[in-house]
């Protein structure tokens, strides 16, 4: 155990969330998602859901503030306007762990698959709920100072 990092954290997860650089991306997969024949990197949290995750990770990363959009989600097929409950849930996570706000996209389906293939790494839960898919993109960690003449 270490002193304020969530024990959802593993040494691997840790390890990968510290290797990723500014701009690489990370998914959080429900357990439907084909994760397995994704990902460049896997880390396995069976047992957690993927709202659990994204708020643990939430708690050690800082969002890309450098591109359009640093969060993405999975589309309902059919339905691209419509908002599924865990997507609700991501997005009062992420706006609790930001101190700006953060506007979640939406992706197509195919297209969601074909960006997290693309990742660094891909986090895989036992999530039930469908599209339980979320793309996180890494930011810069700036000194106390830079932070200061930033506002």
């Amino acid at each position: 155990m270490l002193k304020n990092i969530d024990p959802l954290l593993s040494a691997q997860l840790l390890y990968h969330l510290r290797a990723m650089g500014h701009g690489d991306e990370l998914v959080i997969v429900d357990g439907n998602y084909p994760a397995q024949s994704h990902a460049n990197n896997l880390v396995t949290l069976e047992g957690n859901s993927a709202t659990r995750v994204l708020e643990a990770v939430m708690s050690v990363l800082v969002l890309d503030d450098f591109v359009p959009c640093a969060v993405h989600t999975m589309q309902v097929v059919d339905h691209p306007t419509r908002v599924p409950p865990i997507c609700a849930e991501f997005q009062r996570i992420i706006d609790s762990a930001q101190p700006c706000a953060v506007v979640i996209e939406g992706l197509p389906r195919f297209d969601f698959y074909a960006r997290a293939k693309q990742a660094y790494l891909i986090v895989s839960t036992t999530e039930s709920r469908l599209y339980g898919n979320v793309i996180l993109t890494k930011g810069v960690v700036r000194s106390s100072k830079e932070q200061g003449a930033q506002q």
